[in-house]
């Protein structure tokens, strides 16, 4: 029997990080040829994170231009992803998030009738605009997917309330937590690094990502101006800021907290280095939908400065506080996590409810189940029961 062709649609750098684990899982298997297609939505960073994962695209479509608009990489990714699906014939498309290229992945393969596993599905705000325009793709994606990968029981619920079908919906765990466990055991360094010396002993490092297109412009500037507040006003804080490379974040962040003692601005590290920093931070601040997985994930308490989450679940189990991007709100509970110990520890030993480091596998046995492969469903992810971390 030949191979099942499971194409893997990237663009992006957390598309990487949570198709590595489904990649490497899908090629342990003999039912399985896994096929790679980079979109190169964003280049430098996908790139970056390739070969982490062994993964070596058949076909990359190199879309990235200067300057592209939301449409025009829509439309370049749409075109290319026809003829790479026309030379590869596979036999499903997994695609994973809410990207511009998961939504151009997706209707894709609508258009040459291959079905479509949608990996972390079922994440909604109910704000179309928040996050923008990731709310509206993943909204999309699930009208066009056939197999629902949720990560967690809530998206689960919240594919139900839209009148998917259950037999559809696998609850898997979120594979950021499997990426995060596989990066973790080889137990990264920075020793030897430039980031080695960001790591001062008797500092308490800040970690931050902040690039959301809904934060661009004064909502970034607020966020700029708290850290620059926490670095001033507590002497043994180190904030370390891995700077998108969208020129405008790049460009606040360096009027902003250019030449801010204590504040370094950074390209943002490959994986391995940036789990690194994350095991040795004391807290994240963070509009990123991934750092909020993976910092229950290692016990990092996570300020996410945004005005909606589509992960209530870290915020629900107390290892993550929506914060907003009013300076004021974020420095006041920055502020209290450095001088409330108590508080800190709480979001400290709050549980992990996104994975438990299986959904690579529950992924695959899934497919497996739909191809005949199997008679039986594989057990869903349940974050009440089992192993937290």
């Amino acid at each position: 029997m030949n191979p099942i062709r499971v194409a893997l649609v990237v663009g992006t750098r957390p598309e990487v990080i949570k198709l590595g684990p489904v990649y490497q899982e899908l090629r342990r298997r003999e039912a399985f040829l896994p096929l790679v297609v980079a979109t190169a939505q964003h280049r430098e960073m996908l790139d970056q994170m390739l070969p982490l994962f062994g993964m070596e695209p058949a076909i990359d479509l190199n879309i990235m231009q200067e300057g592209q608009t939301l449409t025009e990489v829509t439309c370049r990714a749409i075109a290319g992803l026809e003829g790479a699906y026309a030379a590869l014939r596979p036999d499903v498309v997994l695609v994973q998030g809410d990207t511009t290229t998961v939504l151009a992945g997706a209707l894709a393969a609508f258009y040459a009738r291959i079905p479509v596993g949608h990996i972390e599905a079922g994440l909604r705000t109910g704000n179309k605009f928040s996050p923008y325009p990731e709310e509206i793709n993943r909204r999309l994606t699930g009208a066009l997917a056939d197999l629902h990968f949720a990560a967690t029981p809530l998206a689960r619920e919240n594919l139900l309330r839209e009148g998917v079908a259950a037999e559809t919906i696998f609850v898997t765990g979120n594979p950021v937590i499997d990426a995060l466990r596989l990066i973790a055991a080889r137990q990264p360094s920075l020793v030897g690094t430039p980031l080695e010396k960001l790591v001062a002993e008797g500092r308490r490092l800040i970690l931050v990502t902040a690039h959301r297109r809904e934060n661009l412009g004064q909502p970034l500037r607020n966020i700029c101006r708290a850290l620059r507040r926490l670095a001033e006003d507590f002497a043994d804080v180190q904030v370390v800021y891995a700077v998108h490379p969208n020129p405008q974040v790049r460009g606040v962040a360096q009027e902003e907290l250019g030449g801010v003692e204590r504040v370094a601005l950074i390209d943002p590290p490959d994986y391995r280095l940036f789990v690194a920093l994350m095991s040795q931070a004391y807290l994240a601040v963070s509009d990123s939908g991934g750092v909020q997985e993976e910092g229950p994930g290692l016990r990092l308490p996570v300020l996410v400065v945004r005005d909606t989450s589509e992960r209530p679940e870290g915020l629900a189990a107390g290892a993550a506080r929506l914060v907003g991007t009013e300076t004021e709100r974020i420095y006041r509970e920055a502020a209290r996590l450095l001088t409330d110990s108590q508080a800190y520890r709480q979001m400290r030993q709050a549980p992990c409810p996104y994975g438990d480091g299986q959904a690579a596998r529950r992924i695959a046995e899934a497919l497996e189940f739909h191809f005949g492969l199997r008679s039986e469903r594989p057990e869903a992810f349940n974050p009440c029961c089992g192993s937290q971390r």
